[in-house]
């Protein structure tokens, strides 16, 4: 699996990114999906292996000032597809996409609840968590995913399907 990002919580604006910080965010969070396949192919081919590569609901949708990350995931997911058609059949390659997951340890998760908006707000009905991108990692490396390369699964309790109006 393939996870490491630079996703900064402090946006830039448009006409304050760096460079040098736009080659930052494509360098880890697509390069090095790519280069970690590059790389790894041989051994994952040899045991029909898997990659499964963290992309981000901001591939599909933007908060202000988020050019290099929401470039970076949407770089990640044509690089997914890309992959699955030159790495098939011996190694599937897919793409999980997490919205609003609470990454918080569980036991400061238990202490220091969400409020139910936050919950409400997600048509599953509550945040998700690392465990539940977790089991859609865990099926995709498994044989029962056997007949599913190249795609994308969106890990967000339904967020990206539901429309939002202000009042």
């Amino acid at each position: 699996m393939c996870n490491a990002a630079v996703a900064d919580p402090h946006n830039i604006t448009l006409e304050s990114l760096d460079l040098n910080y736009w080659n930052r965010v494509l360098a880890v969070n697509l390069s090095g999906p790519m280069l970690l396949a590059k790389h790894c192919a041989p051994y994952l081919r040899a045991h029909s292996g898997a990659i499964v590569n963290l992309a981000s609901t901001r591939a599909g949708q933007s908060e202000p000032d988020t050019e290099a990350y929401a470039a970076s995931k949407g770089g990640l997911l044509a690089l997914t597809h890309a992959l699955a058609i030159s790495l098939g059949p011996e190694i599937r390659v897919n793409a999980v996409s997490p919205g609003w997951i609470d990454t918080r340890d569980p036991s400061v998760r238990r202490a220091e609840p969400l409020t139910d908006t936050d919950h409400a707000q997600h048509p599953a009905g509550r945040v998700g968590t690392v465990e539940d991108v977790a089991a859609m990692v865990a099926w995709l490396l498994s044989k029962n995913a056997g007949f599913v390369t190249g795609q994308e699964f969106v890990v967000d309790g339904g967020m990206t399907k539901k429309m939002i109006y202000s009042e």
